[in-house]
């Protein structure tokens, strides 16, 4: 990690200009993606595990369940795609929070991880068995990350872990409108789209945020997160974008 992009960023999060702005530069992400993206990468989870690396306990059980990826998390669990995406590109999937009457079906916690990379030196997944889906295991990481429907299904929140331990959270990005919360084993669609200078996240096809950083990060792995709760996962795309965008 570029302790001094760290710095940088940090400073900028809480000084405030590391801001959601108002204006929405994609209206549509439905029409942006017919326009200007590239499907590279498609999961429909018909084949198992075999692109994803899974770092839980015994606690929580992740299976292939009627084509979906079905998380049935007891302790803490993360499930990443085994391969770096660059930006600009664009995050999709469907996720649902399952509520049927399981120890672990709380209707909460439909969270994800993006841009994500250890400390310097280190293999992304040379300590995956330690972290064991252990959520402070993450502190230490840069990565963007979105707690959706979390707290119980109360709060969706974004927050730049800067690689120094510490999460910062902006006012702007504490959401609990209703509208992005989870609805109890009703598919929720999810696009993330990483453009040169800025990232928008849409939940079902809403904007959700528009996040400017002079110094994005670019490059990083994605993952599902969650903790004590039950989803299912299915639909994961990975799209190039045929221009930066730059604003």
């Amino acid at each position: 990690m570029n302790i001094y992009r760290s710095m940088a960023l940090t400073s900028a999060i809480m000084a405030g200009t590391f801001v959601s702005h108002g204006a929405m530069a994609i209206t549509d992400p439905v029409e942006f993606i017919e326009n200007n993206a590239r499907l590279v990468f498609q999961d429909n989870f018909e084949q198992g595990l075999a692109n994803w690396v899974v770092e839980k306990t015994a606690a929580s059980q992740v299976s292939i369940i009627d084509n979906q990826l079905d998380i049935d998390d007891g302790a803490g669990v993360t499930i990443w795609y085994k391969e770096k995406i660059d930006s600009p590109s664009i995050i999709e999937f469907d996720g649902t929070v399952v509520v049927n009457g399981g120890a672990n079906d709380r209707g909460t916690d439909l969270n994800f991880f993006w841009m994500a990379n250890t400390p310097k030196g280190e293999g992304f997944f040379e300590r995956s068995q330690w972290r064991a889906g252990d959520m402070r295991k993450y502190d230490a990481f840069e990565l963007y990350y979105v707690g959706y429907g979390a707290n119980d299904n109360s709060t969706t929140r974004f927050r730049y872990y800067p690689g120094d331990g510490s999460r910062p959270l902006l006012p702007q990005y504490d959401v609990n409108d209703v509208q992005f919360m989870n609805t109890p084993n009703v598919m929720t669609n999810i696009k993330i789209i990483s453009l040169e200078n800025k990232t928008f996240v849409f939940a079902n096809n809403q904007k959700l945020y528009e996040i400017d950083d002079v110094k994005p990060l670019t490059s990083g792995m994605f993952g599902f997160r969650t903790w004590k709760s039950h989803l299912a996962i299915d639909q994961f795309k990975v799209y190039s974008i045929h221009n930066s965008h730059k604003e």
